[in-house]
């Protein structure tokens, strides 16, 4: 079964109805699990696909997706092992990513 892109299932997302938001990674540093340009969406149910670290954050940018709908900010998230985040969420590989996340209209 061939898996679709993010941006694709954003797309079927917000034809449905439902309210979706976009988190991409627009920056690394060392070893970061994705590469600049990956995506995760999320509703407004919490629902998502696609990823933006393997798995390491995926969590904490779905939290600030909800909350980036709720309020309509966009907001740019930082997270590896050096900033104070590196014990609650943090990229197990010892990287750094940044992750834009925006509301899709």
């Amino acid at each position: 079964m061939r898996e679709l892109d993010p941006l694709t299932i954003a797309e079927d997302w917000k034809k449905a109805g439902r309210n979706v938001a976009l988190a991409t990674v627009i920056e690394t540093w060392g070893s970061a699990p994705r590469p600049v340009g990956s995506h995760l969406v999320i509703d407004d149910e919490g629902q998502f696909e696609g990823s933006v670290s393997g798995g390491c954050v995926e969590g904490a940018v779905i939290t600030e997706a909800l909350e980036v709908l709720d309020h309509g900010q966009a907001r740019i998230l930082e997270f590896g092992v050096a900033d104070e985040t590196a014990w609650r969420v943090g990229l197990s590989c010892g990287g750094r990513i940044r992750v834009y996340v925006e509301r899709l209209s």
